[in-house]
């Protein structure tokens, strides 16, 4: 008996919204500014729980914030690109400008 190749599943994010105009076509959670790298970051990095997400961003509920972290896993190489290229932007920016309070 052969093994079939696991496919990936194709899984809807209805909170999740791309709009050019809005964090330069980031993707965001609708009706918001609130990126989809920002609540990976805070999950991811800081260790934030979902609950934690939504008592530092009242607007949002925890449908959202579950729906921006699938969105996140569903597409992180991307996201992970951005969020590399995002810390660049913020290094070259300190190095730039370096902080009179050093």
């Amino acid at each position: 008996m052969s093994e079939q190749p696991l496919k990936k599943a194709i899984t809807s994010h209805p909170f999740i919204v791309k709009k050019e105009d809005i964090c330069d076509g980031s993707p965001i959670i609708e009706g918001t500014r609130t990126r989809v790298i920002d609540i990976a970051i805070e999950y991811e990095v800081l260790g934030h729980s979902p609950d934690v997400i939504i008592d530092s961003h009242p607007y949002l509920n925890l449908s959202q914030v579950h729906d921006a972290l699938s969105y996140y896993y569903d597409n992180r190489d991307e996201l992970d690109k951005k969020i590399e290229q995002d810390q660049e932007f913020i290094r070259q920016i300190r190095e730039r400008f370096p902080s009179k309070m050093s």
